[in-house]
């Protein structure tokens, strides 16, 4: 298993602008600055509904396909800057390549992110780690458009070897060809081994762009709160209706405020000596349903060793289609009966047939390294 890795990090409270490392911190902002007004009006209303810590938008927009709105360019610097000192608050923007860091250096920025198309390319990350070398400035980097974990992971250490310190992560969610309630898969495990390999990075969530929707971005921000995440980024629009990109999932900045409102906040930790002593009891109930589970898992892979030399001694293929297609519709069936979920059912059933293979073929593989013929040319 792979080990805690190592960052030099500024905590949030030591970034300059007065975020606390005990309360959540909130972004928010339009998806694209379209005009002036549409920024300083918006900017505007969201500090005086409150909880905002943070403002953005989008300058530059990386779009999928041309013909799109992509952006204003580097003129919505200047609306977001005076948005910020009209309101008293820091902005950020999203860069994609060098050109964009030195725009927004030269215009004062005070917190640069980072987005998925760009993240999931070393070089770019490189080449902008390169720019910002010497300079002292955050910077939040998005997950990459797939999920790969080592792409992400590797996009800090990039930052922090050319001295970057002030560091966050935004979960915004992964593309996926499955259909989903969810324009991007949330798949919360990939953040939430994140925290595990870097722990004292904070993470950032995105329920925009994992949503795609305003109907659903409650849900997800509650669940990333439940999570202990240290904040959430949400665009916000004067009149989403009306927004030139991601009008669906954009909320007015009184709808941010209320559902911002609405999270409930949780404790990491408790001083109750009556709560403590409980949760050790019932994880440690836990820790001796664990020991059982080995022990049936270790036992169903001896067994799978046996059917393995069975198949082995009658020249049997390992997969047997129809019968993983039994396992997978009879357990899950039976564990939706018991209140687990298909998803859940299926993913655990996947793990261990793969491990079962993986037993089969060394047995398999054994009995081929016996009958390897040597070639000579």
């Amino acid at each position: 298993m792979a080990s805690e890795i190592k960052l030099q990090l500024t905590p949030l409270s030591q970034w300059g602008f007065g975020f606390s490392d005990t309360e959540p911190l909130m972004i928010a902002g339009p998806c694209s600055a379209e005009t002036e007004e549409q920024v300083m009006e918006t900017c505007q209303q969201l500090a005086q509904h409150g909880g905002v810590h943070i403002l953005r938008a989008g300058i530059w927009k990386p779009r999928t396909r041309p013909n799109c709105f992509e952006g204003i360019g580097s003129i919505g610097l200047q609306w977001l800057k005076q948005a910020g000192k009209a309101t008293g608050l820091p902005v950020t923007v999203e860069v994609a390549n060098v050109k964009h860091v030195y725009e927004a250096l030269r215009m004062g920025v005070d917190i640069l992110w980072i987005g998925a198309r760009t993240t999931v390319n070393p070089f770019s990350i490189q080449e902008i780690a390169d720019a910002l070398q010497g300079v002292d400035i955050p910077v939040m980097i998005k997950n990459p458009v797939n999920p790969d974990l080592s792409l992400w992971m590797g996009a800090f250490e990039r930052m922090n070897k050319v001295g970057i310190t002030k560091l966050a992560a935004i979960h915004r969610g992964f593309s996926s060809h499955e259909k989903s309630k969810y324009r991007n898969k949330p798949q919360w495990e990939i953040p939430i081994e994140l925290m595990r390999r870097m722990p004292n990075l904070p993470i950032i969530c995105d329920p925009s762009h994992i949503c795609g929707r305003r109907d659903t971005l409650q849900e997800v921000a509650q669940k990333a709160m439940d999570l202990n995440f240290n904040g959430i980024m949400l665009e916000s629009h004067i009149n989403p209706a009306r927004a030139l990109s991601d009008a669906e999932q954009q909320v007015t900045p009184e709808n941010y405020a209320r559902l911002i409102d609405s999270l409930v906040l949780r404790k990491t930790t408790s001083t109750d000596a009556v709560f403590l002593h409980n949760l050790e009891d019932l994880r440690d109930m836990i820790d001796d349903v664990d020991k059982e589970l080995l022990a049936i898992l270790t036992k169903r892979m001896h067994i799978a060793e046996q059917i393995g030399r069975y198949k082995l001694e009658n020249n049997i293929t390992i997969l047997q289609p129809n019968r993983w297609d039994e396992i997978v519709r009879e357990r899950s069936q039976a564990g939706i009966k018991e209140g687990l979920t298909e998803e859940f059912m299926f993913d655990l059933y996947n793990v261990v047939h793969k491990e079962s293979i993986r037993h089969q073929t060394s047995i398999m593989n054994t009995s081929n390294q016996a009958h390897k013929i040597e070639v000579k040319g």
